[in-house]
C-alpha cells in the first residue's frame, strides 16, 4: 500500500493535521454502504461520508436522475432564468413541509445556506416597515452551523472557531440544552426548560433578529441530545419578542430522526429552515433555505434596495437540483421506513453493546439514524481534539470501518439502507477496538 499523507498529497486534505504521521486512505469506487481502496479493501461507510449518502453510495436512482438530467440541461445561472428542475424540487420541498414553507432559496453547501438565513433575518427587519432594524443573533455553546464567518459567529465559541474571534459580529451565546448532562439535574419528565432562564430574560429586554439552533441534536460537537420542550419554549418567545427562529437542520434534515424534518418529530415550526447534507443522498452539492411567506413578502417590491442581493454561482444547479429531487422522493418512497426500521435496530444494538461494555461507556443513545456515546475516561475531556477520538477511529481500520468519532464522543450515522451483516460488523468492530483499549488501560 502506498503512504499517502497530508503532506505528499497535492490537495489540502481538511480537519486533518498537516503531519507526515497521518495516513491517508486513498479511495478508488464506492457502493452502497462501502468504498474501496486502491488495495481493493472493502471499508463500510459507517457515517455516510459526514451524513450525506443516505441511500448509500451510487444508488441507482440517484444516479438515474443525473444521468437522465445530463441528457437536456447541466447548468444555467439561475440569476434572470429559471429551470424545470429547480422548480420541480422547491415543489416537492415545499410539499415535504406540509406548506410550512413557500420559497426555497437554493445555494450548495449548509453553511451558506445558514448565512442566507441570516442575511435574511437582518434584512427581514429593514424591510418590514413595523419593525426597528435589528442585526444581533442568539446562539448555543455547542452548535455548530458551518466555518464561514457568518455561520461561524452563530456557532458556540469553541476548537472550530476560536483562532477568528475577532472577526466575530455581536452575539449573545447560551449554554445548549443538554439533557444528557443537565446543570439544574433534571430529567424530561420534570424539566421545565429551566435551561432557558438567561435567554428568556436577555430576549425580553434586548431585540434580536434571530435565535439559531439545530433541533433536537447538536451534531458536530457531539451528538448532544435535547428534549423538545426547548423548542416550543424557543417558540413561544419567539413569537412573543417577534425574533425569528432558525433552525439548522443541515444535519437532522431529511429524514435523519425519522420524520423529514427534525421540527416536524417536535411540532414546533421554525421560521427559516436550512437543509443540505443528504438533501441529494450525498451525490452532489446543494443546500436550501425555506422561507415562509411574511418574511418573502417585505421583499416584495420595485425598490432594487429591497430586493435580497444574495447569489451563488452554482445556485440551483440542475444536475443537483434532479438528483434532490430524486432524494426527496425516496424519502416519501422508502426512506422514512427505513430510518424507523434502523432506529429499531440501533436500539437493539445499543442495548446488548452497553451489556458488554459496562461503565466504561456512558449516554449510550439512539434517536432515528443516529447511535452515540461516550468512552468513559478517568479525566473527561470533551473536546474534539481529545486524542482518544483518533486513537478508536485509528484502530478501527484493521477491521476495514470507517468512523470518525467527536473528541471521546463514538457515533454512527449509517446509510438508511445499510444491511444488518454490515451494521453487525460494525458494532462488533466497536466492541473489540473497546476491549481491546481497556486491556490496554489494566495493563
Amino acid at each position: 500500500m502506498k503512504n499517502y499523507n497530508p503532506v505528499n498529497t497535492l490537495t489540502w486534505v481538511p480537519l486533518t493535521i498537516q503531519d507526515e504521521s497521518e495516513s491517508l486512505l486513498k479511495i478508488v469506487s464506492a457502493e452502497k454502504e462501502f468504498v474501496t481502496d486502491e488495495d481493493g479493501n472493502v471499508w463500510i461507510d459507517a457515517i455516510s461520508s459526514w451524513w450525506t449518502m443516505i441511500y448509500g453510495h451510487r444508488h441507482p436512482t440517484l444516479v438515474e436522475a443525473l444521468q437522465n438530467q445530463l441528457k437536456s440541461l447541466d447548468h444555467v445561472m439561475l440569476a434572470g432564468n429559471i429551470h424545470e428542475a429547480a422548480e420541480t424540487l422547491s415543489k416537492a420541498l415545499l410539499e415535504l413541509t406540509r406548506s410550512d414553507f413557500a420559497k426555497v432559496f437554493y445555494s450548495d453547501n449548509g453553511s451558506n445556506g445558514i448565512e442566507i438565513a441570516l442575511k435574511l433575518s437582518i434584512q427581514y427587519y429593514q424591510n418590514n416597515p413595523n419593525t426597528k432594524p435589528r442585526s444581533e443573533f442568539l446562539v448555543f455553546s455547542n452548535s455548530y452551523h458551518g466555518d464561514s464567518i457568518g455561520a461561524m459567529n452563530v456557532s458556540g465559541k469553541n476548537y472550530f472557531n476560536r483562532i477568528f474571534s475577532e472577526l466575530r459580529f455581536p452575539t449573545k451565546e447560551f449554554p445548549a440544552p443538554n439533557c444528557m448532562f443537565c446543570p439544574w439535574g433534571k430529567k424530561p419528565n420534570n424539566c421545565s426548560t429551566e435551561c432557558l432562564s438567561e435567554l428568556e430574560l436577555e430576549i425580553k429586554q434586548k431585540e434580536y433578529a434571530g435565535i439559531v439552533i439545530e433541533p433536537l441534536v447538536f451534531g458536530a460537537n457531539g451528538m448532544l441530545f435535547y428534549d423538545k420542550k426547548v423548542l416550543v419554549k424557543l417558540r413561544e418567545l419567539a413569537t412573543y419578542t417577534d425574533t425569528l427562529l432558525i433552525f439548522d437542520e443541515v444535519f437532522t434534515g431529511m429524514g435523519k430522526l425519522g420524520e423529514p424534518f427534525a421540527y416536524q418529530k417536535a411540532s414546533v415550526v421554525p421560521d427559516l429552515l436550512v437543509i443540505a447534507k443528504g438533501l441529494t443522498g450525498g451525490m452532489l452539492p446543494l443546500a436550501a433555505t425555506l422561507v415562509p411567506n411574511f418574511v418573502y413578502e417585505t421583499f416584495l417590491s420595485k425598490d432594487p434596495y429591497k430586493s435580497f442581493f444574495h447569489a451563488h454561482t452554482m445556485t440551483g444547479n440542475a444536475l443537483a437540483c434532479s438528483v434532490g429531487y430524486a432524494s426527496v422522493a425516496m424519502l416519501k418512497d422508502f426512506g422514512l421506513t427505513k430510518v424507523r426500521e434502523l432506529e429499531s435496530k440501533l436500539k437493539t444494538h445499543a442495548e446488548s453493546f452497553q451489556n458488554k461494555m459496562g461503565n466504561s461507556i456512558e449516554n449510550v443513545r439512539v434517536m432515528g439514524g443516529i447511535f452515540a456515546f461516550e468512552w468513559k475516561e478517568p479525566v473527561a475531556t470533551d473536546e474534539y481534539l481529545n486524542p482518544i477520538g483518533k486513537q478508536i477511529r485509528d484502530s478501527l481500520r484493521k477491521y476495514f470501518i470507517l468512523l470518525r468519532p467527536l473528541g471521546r464522543t463514538i457515533y454512527i450515522t449509517p446509510p438508511y439502507t445499510i444491511s444488518d451483516a454490515s451494521l453487525e460488523r460494525i458494532f462488533l468492530a466497536l466492541e473489540k477496538t473497546l476491549l481491546t483499549f481497556l486491556e490496554t488501560e489494566e495493563d
